[in-house]
């Protein structure tokens, strides 16, 4: 596929492609109508774009049309996409690439970006999809080309030449995965690496957060201030100073352990702590 054809296009024309011609391999892109193709002097990505032009005019005759490649293209087709793109010269080779690039116009000139933004319903499309490519199915009855059709018939039906390939509810099922692959594609630029961005302060804004948590609850500063009010207490009326330093040293770490002890059995103070 074509490098310039955005995913989402890509994945309808490779569906397109094998839906016309019954492949999407390599040699999809040789196949002329009803796979006359060997009887070609020379495969059909061979031949410059003026030359299958030309040729077409005597498939058609010989032939009972003249649809080519892999999107099958008809000639008036061709002839219309030579007047739409000024780059298109009689000379260029028409191959594998060009004819993507070709195929890609088509689905643009059927409405390919108005759908994906969502400026026109899946149905919509789909109906415009059945007027370029007459083995797709309209999704829902409507007025064909040559009388009233009804959903998964040609839009062509009743022309006594074409037929319906696909069912339906293929069309929408691959519609629907085209429409979110496009989707995806399209987010503006940039937004990617902010929202990167914001996952990783994350963490840090939620480790933030418990901290005022635990600066703002009142229990947690009830329990410092007991054990600092405790401390001062037990020197001045216990007269602590006067007893031997072991001694004291046991009763300060009994009184600091029971603070830490309580402060530290706080949910606030615990989550904070990653504790369970």
């Amino acid at each position: 596929m074509n490098k310039t054809v955005p995913a989402g296009a890509a994945i309808l024309l490779d569906f397109i492609r094998e839906t016309e011609v019954g492949r999407k391999d390599r040699a999809s892109y040789d196949v002329i109508y009803a796979n006359r193709q060997n009887r070609l002097k020379q495969p059909l990505t061979t031949m410059s774009f003026g030359d299958v032009v030309h040729a077409q005019e005597a498939w058609s005759k010989s032939h009972g049309s003249s649809a080519a490649g892999a999107y099958q293209f008809m000639r008036a087709t061709l002839l219309g996409l030579a007047k739409e793109i000024p780059s298109l010269e009689g000379t260029d080779v028409f191959t594998p690439d060009l004819q993507d690039r070709l195929g890609f116009h088509l689905l643009k000139r059927r409405g390919y970006q108005a759908f994906v933004t969502g400026e026109l319903s899946l149905v919509e499309f789909g109906k415009r999809l059945a007027q370029e490519w007459a083995s797709l199915p309209v999704l829902a009855d409507t007025r064909g080309n040559q009388q009233q059709v009804k959903r998964g018939q040609s839009y062509y039906a009743g022309d006594g030449l074409n037929k319906v390939l696909v069912k339906p509810e293929k069309v929408e099922a691959v519609l629907r995965e085209v429409l979110a692959v496009a989707r995806r594609r399209v987010e503006p630029e940039g937004q990617a690496a902010v929202r990167a961005a914001r996952e990783k302060a994350a963490p840090a804004s939620h480790a933030a957060s418990k901290r005022r948590a635990v600066a703002r609850s009142g229990r947690f500063w009830t329990w410092l201030l007991t054990a600092g009010g405790s401390l001062v207490t037990a020197l001045k009326e216990l007269n602590l100073v006067t007893l031997d330093w072991r001694v004291q040293l046991a009763i300060l770490t009994v009184i600091v352990g029971f603070a830490v002890y309580a402060i530290s059995s706080m949910p606030v103070v615990r989550e904070a702590l990653g504790l369970k």
